[in-house]
């Protein structure tokens, strides 16, 4: 209650605030008084001008310090008593001036001016181009990729690879995208992953509706490698690839007999989704492969032979598994 009372501003009749405040003076000076109320100097003269009212906070002060008391015949008002004034005055104008407050259908009417002359050439609510390309094998890559690490929102597409492992694979997938569709790829890093980012609604619609590539959680929806994937030989192949690229792991194997230790390779699919499962699967052992399902959640390779058959046919473009796969 104290704060409320302390923070309204004080009104003497005219004459009597110029002689209050040189009251005061006569016993501090005008910096004393600046410091001691926390204002500028130009404050203090200004009251003692009378070109604006006294805050009543720092008025107390000042009489405190002085030994002077407050006036009798002071008038309070709230710190900004003048805003409902200027508010009425605006109004009574508008009101004499047009007959009315406020005119929707005038600036209605002003708005479709400056868009048929203006706005309407500044890019505003207009999507940007893409590229769309024919399908391929690089396009059902790009699909693999997109089912592996890729999400789909409503304005952009997403692929997420590790920052530091899929570095050089990353450069790839940019690469890809801008060959494709000539639009440009965002980065943004968080913690140990690594966003590239494609900011097109057009991209977004063509995935969905041209590709047959999904919107929200992939799992929930049951991804599947899209018809038009499965059904040619080539781009089956390249598929795969893209979605082991970034889905997959090659990873040693090591086990002991009669006392000596062996070790080979092996590949791993994981995917929580049956269908796409199924679909790698598939695909694998048409390239005669033999993939096993392993766990509910794998496709897997076992054998040397098939892990060198993979990379023959299938191969990747992902430096980290090659790396493994060498070392």
């Amino acid at each position: 209650m104290a704060e409320f009372v302390n923070s309204k501003r004080v009104f003497l009749p005219k004459g009597k605030q110029n002689k209050f405040i040189k009251k005061i003076l006569s016993g501090i000076t005008v910096k004393e008084a600046a410091k001691l109320c926390n204002l500028s100097e130009r404050t203090i003269r200004d009251w003692r001008r009378e070109k604006f009212s006294m805050d009543l906070k720092a008025l107390r002060k000042l009489c405190l310090k002085t030994n002077i008391p407050l006036p009798f015949n002071i008038e309070l008002k709230n710190r900004y008593w003048y805003v409902h004034l200027g508010a009425s005055t605006g109004g009574k104008i508008v009101w004499a001036k047009y007959g009315r407050i406020g005119d929707p259908e005038k600036r209605k009417k002003k708005w479709y001016e400056w868009w048929k002359t203006k706005g309407r050439f500044m890019g505003l609510f207009v999507t940007k181009p893409i590229k769309k390309p024919r399908k391929s094998k690089e396009l059902a890559e790009f699909a693999g990729i997109m089912i592996g690490d890729g999400g789909i929102t409503k304005n952009q597409v997403t692929i997420t690879l590790h920052y530091k492992d899929d570095r050089e694979y990353g450069e790839f997938v940019i690469a890809l995208i801008k060959n494709l569709f000539n639009v440009p790829v965002g980065t943004s890093r968080y913690q140990s992953a690594m966003k590239y980012n494609i900011s097109r609604t057009k991209l977004v619609r063509f995935c969905v509706e041209k590709l047959g590539l999904k919107q929200g959680n992939k799992i929930k929806q049951k991804v599947d490698i899209p018809a038009w994937v499965k059904q040619n030989k080539l781009y089956s192949i390249t598929c795969v690839r893209g979605l082991i690229d970034t889905d997959g792991c090659i990873f040693t194997h090591c086990y002991k007999v009669n006392g000596k230790w062996y070790s080979y390779k092996k590949l791993a699919f994981t995917s929580y989704s049956k269908p796409l499962r199924q679909s790698v699967f598939n695909i694998l052992k048409n390239n005669g492969l033999n993939p096993r399902l392993a766990a509910n959640r794998d496709v897997r390779l076992d054998s040397i032979k098939d892990m060198n058959r993979y990379f023959q046919i299938i191969g990747s473009h992902n430096p980290k598994h090659l790396k493994r796969y060498l070392k």
